[in-house]
């Protein structure tokens, strides 16, 4: 019997979802045991409706471009699936002879894979469902880190230190650049990367810590009695000591939050507390769709997740996902394992105590040791010989 295998991509888009995606059609095609290579187009909702992608079809010339393209080649979603979709997945692939899935995404996309596989196992399916991590949020549990953070975290890293050396040449006012990441600040964190060029940010705001507005103007205020100019990074998910956004959310679903302008809320209690020139600047989408900022560490660990997923399932496995475990941090080395999908579905990692400092408006020596490797090369170093204005006294 024809034996096919599915390919399906769950909520946003990172710089190097296609290269997991390049990682999992090599090895299907490598190994010669099936006869369709699919991928659900856009998703889940693409897979309800059996339209699927041949993706066994696609000429190695047009393959290989996934690794400099982002967002992804099969489409993607954020569809709500109940049991009653479950079911119906599970029957689509008895029909379509489909005895491989792999599902690429983060925490809600595990959540899928590990009720399909549930779904699966109960009406005694031989289908086998496996988990690729992707995530610029760095937020999946049990794995030291995901594809697409590494990519997400040198995009940050380059930003701040190109508005930091703008900032230095004309310090006349506080810059406040905001970060994606809901509960997780991996992101925000990694802006501190700049740091290594001598363009480090000034502050750091993660939503691990309970957001106080007097003491953030009170750290602007004494930074700038020492200098004019200062960037300040912020997670777009800070929330004050009651759990409630320092800005309210403009819609929100059960999964998605579009939180409000926070870089543009702090420069605006800038201008109005401390009567001092501030702006906003909000990368936004870009962070996760840079192909120029691609970390190369970032890429190859993509593919090799989504290799490994692949023979994991033709191998035999069900109701996993690939990890990676962290074996060195000099040299950096990593290494592969399959961890239970039920350790990973919906649970939320975020930034230990360890890697924020005590002041919880910058981060420590530790963080900065375990993030360096996953961005790649050094950022480029740049030339400044003008002292910086002095502050107000």
């Amino acid at each position: 019997m024809a034996e096919n295998l599915l390919i399906v991509h769950g909520g946003g888009p990172t710089a190097v979802l296609n290269a997991s995606l390049y990682g999992a059609v090599m090895e299907a095609k490598e190994s010669g045991k099936l006869q369709h290579i699919y991928g659900a187009d856009n998703g889940t909702g693409g897979f309800l409706e059996e339209k699927l992608i041949e993706l066994e079809k696609i000429p190695q010339e047009k393959l290989d471009l996934l690794l400099q393209t982002p967002g992804t080649a099969i489409g993607t979603s954020r569809d709500p699936i109940w049991q009653e979709d479950y079911e119906k997945l599970a029957d689509i692939a008895e029909k379509r002879q489909i005895k491989y899935i792999l599902f690429n995404g983060g925490n809600g996309t595990m959540d899928t894979c590990g009720k399909l596989h549930e779904t699966c196992v109960r009406r005694n399916l031989d289908v086998r469902v496996m988990g690729i991590p992707k995530t610029t949020d760095n937020d999946i549990a049990v794995t030291d880190h995901s594809p697409g953070f590494g990519s997400a975290a040198r995009y940050i890293a380059a930003c701040t230190q190109e508005l930091c050396a703008d900032v230095r040449s004309l310090p006349i006012h506080v810059v406040v650049m905001e970060a994606s990441g809901r509960n997780a600040g991996w992101i925000t964190a990694a802006s501190a990367l700049a740091g290594e060029a001598g363009y480090a940010p000034d502050l750091i705001y993660l939503p691990e810590r309970a957001f106080d507005e007097e003491k953030f103007l009170a750290d602007v205020e004494k930074l700038l009695k020492k200098k004019s100019g200062i960037v300040v990074v912020a997670s777009e998910g800070l929330a004050d000591k009651e759990g409630k956004p320092v800005v309210k959310p403009v819609f929100k679903t059960d999964r998605a939050t579009y939180f409000g302008d926070v870089s543009s809320h702090l420069a605006n209690l800038v201008i109005q507390k401390l009567g001092y020139k501030a702006r906003g600047e909000k990368p936004g989408l870009l962070g996760r769709a840079s192909i120029g900022l691609q970390s190369p560490v970032d890429r190859e660990e993509a593919i090799r997740a989504g290799r490994e997923a692949c023979k994991a399932a033709l191998a035999g496995e069900s109701g996993k996902m690939v990890a990676f475990r962290r074996t060195s941090d000099d040299p950096y080395q990593m290494e592969t394992f399959l961890a239970d999908i039920r350790e990973v579905m919906m649970y939320e990692k975020k930034m230990p105590d360890a890697f924020i400092n005590e002041e919880g408006n910058g981060v420590t020596q530790e963080f900065i040791q375990w993030c360096r490797p996953l961005i790649g090369e050094e950022l480029p170093q740049m030339a400044s010989f003008n002292t910086e204005k002095p502050g107000r006294e």
